[in-house]
């Protein structure tokens, strides 16, 4: 069992950054994949990015390659998402979700994604 809590949310300028953080409780963290997915209002949930149990291998949607970062602290259970140059389309709620396995799940799906976090909402102002 993995229970995820997200934080470093709120409103931004465009062109400004911000650092999302994923907190996760449970010995098992260290051995799933984790992923960031977004839900803007009226729209279904995207993937965002993604990485592997170890942090070696990372993939990403391509609207955020070259802005956005997803890296992982192991010792400290937690996953981040460092976003720079943000757009106003990058508005959303976003979510933290845990893979049932350790590597990247080749099918971005949500649905291969056990644990979720209850999110964190990213405003971005034109």
């Amino acid at each position: 069992q993995v229970q995820l809590v997200e934080s470093g949310g709120g409103l931004v300028q465009a062109g400004g950054s911000l650092r999302l953080s994923c907190a996760a409780s449970g010995r098992a963290f260290t051995y799933y994949a984790m992923g960031w997915f977004r839900q803007a209002p009226g729209k279904e949930r995207e993937f965002v990015a993604a990485i592997s149990w170890s942090g070696g291998s990372t993939k990403y949607v391509d609207s955020v390659k070259g802005r956005f970062t997803i890296s992982r602290d192991n010792a400290r259970s937690t996953v981040y998402l460092q976003m720079n140059s943000l757009k106003p389309e990058d508005t959303a709620v976003y979510y933290c979700a845990a893979s049932n396995m350790g590597v990247i799940p080749t099918d971005f799906s949500p649905s291969n994604y056990r644990y979720w976090g209850r999110g964190t909402q990213v405003t971005v102002s034109s």
